[in-house]
């Protein structure tokens, strides 16, 4: 993904889940589309990634904390690692 929505969310009542579907129906009444793909700091998931709905979740240390930074999965990224 080089092109995405970045969504800044530091709810401290809303979990990583929480967080991803609301940037997600964000983008999808932005955009017209649902995203797929979405980094966020480490810190805010235990594991390496993670998958929410059809939205995998993986991490990237450049995205800054309680940001979300959503888009679509681009020919030559790297396959989902979960499926479903």
């Amino acid at each position: 993904m080089k092109m995405g929505m970045l969504w800044y969310d530091d709810d401290p009542k809303a979990d990583l889940r929480t967080k991803v579907h609301r940037a997600a129906d964000y983008y999808q009444k932005k955009y017209g589309i649902r995203p797929n793909l979405c980094y966020v700091h480490p810190s805010m998931l235990g594991q390496e990634r993670m998958q929410v709905n059809e939205i995998e979740v993986r991490t990237n240390r450049r995205v800054l904390r309680n940001h979300l930074w959503l888009g679509l999965l681009e020919l030559g990224d790297p396959a989902p690692s979960m499926q479903g």
